[in-house]
Formats: C-alpha cells, sequence, structure tokens
C-alpha cells in the first residue's frame, strides 16, 4: 500500500508535489557534492558518519534480485535506527536522468541506493527538502515507514 492509498482525493496532487520537491533536492545537492550512489557507496558512508545523512533513497524497478532486497532490508533497518528518512522511488530512467546516470569513464551508476548529505559548510535548509521529510513523517504517522514515490516522466 502507497499513501496514495491511504490519503484520499489530494492524494495524486500531493504525491506529484513530493515527487517534484524530491527532484529539487536532488538537483541542489547534486552540484554542492552531496549525493552519495550505490549500495556499497551508501553503506560506506553511513557507517563512516550516518548523522550527516539527510534522506535515503531506494530506487525501484521490475527486477525482483533477492540480493538487491537483502541490502534495502539492512539499509532501511539501520536509517529506522538512526532517524534518516527513506522513500523507495519508481522510475530508475529518471532518477539517472536527474542525477546523469554515468560514472566520468562512461560506466553506468548503481542507482539502487542515493543517499543526500548535509554540505560541508551547514546543514539544509531547503523548502523542498523540508517538504520531503514532512511526507515521510506524515506517512510514518500512517505506519508506512517506506513510502513509494513515482518520479514521472518529463
Amino acid at each position: 500500500m502507497t499513501f496514495e492509498d491511504t490519503s484520499g482525493d489530494n492524494s495524486t496532487e500531493r504525491m506529484d508535489s513530493v515527487a517534484t520537491a524530491l527532484e529539487e533536492v536532488l538537483s541542489a545537492a547534486l552540484p554542492q557534492g552531496c549525493i552519495t550512489v550505490g549500495v556499497y557507496e551508501a553503506a560506506k558512508s553511513l557507517n563512516a558518519d550516518p548523522d550527516n545523512v539527510v534522506l535515503c533513497l531506494l530506487a525501484t524497478d521490475d527486477e525482483e534480485d533477492v540480493a538487491l532486497q537483502i541490502h534495502f532490508t539492512l539499509i532501511q533497518a539501520f536509517c529506522c535506527e538512526n532517524d534518516i528518512n527513506i522513500l523507495r522511488v519508481s522510475n530508475m530512467r529518471r532518477l539517472a536522468e536527474i542525477l546523469g546516470g554515468v560514472k566520468p569513464g562512461g560506466e553506468p551508476m548503481d542507482l539502487h541506493c542515493v543517499l543526500v548529505t548535509n554540505p560541508q559548510s551547514s546543514p539544509w535548509k531547503d523548502p523542498a527538502l523540508s517538504k520531503v521529510n514532512r511526507f515521510c513523517r506524515d506517512c510514518r504517522c500512517l505506519d508506512q515507514w517506506v513510502p513509494v514515490i513515482n518520479l514521472p516522466d518529463r
């Protein structure tokens, strides 16, 4: 069940609004170097400095990779333990468009796990991030600990 299933008439508008806010957060974090991409890299970052992570995205697609689901479960548990907001994101193609999708050597990025961290200079004071965090908090009140957001195609 997703937040859309439980929140009534304005749910589609709210989901679109949160998806747009998420795109804004990612677009703002990328040039500041506040994005960690990849399951292994995210695990290292979470272990090294969990207090610096402001958002964890777990990208879903049609694959049913058991090993990936185990990694997701461990990352989710760690994030819940450390009060880090988590979102499952569908539409990995759109996520790749937002984040560039390719490493400098032309190799595709592992977009299954993306962390947004605080800039080194100061904590985030971004209204888009506040909107995403509020959405995550509201979902937790409905016992939905890992809400799903669909990034619409542009």
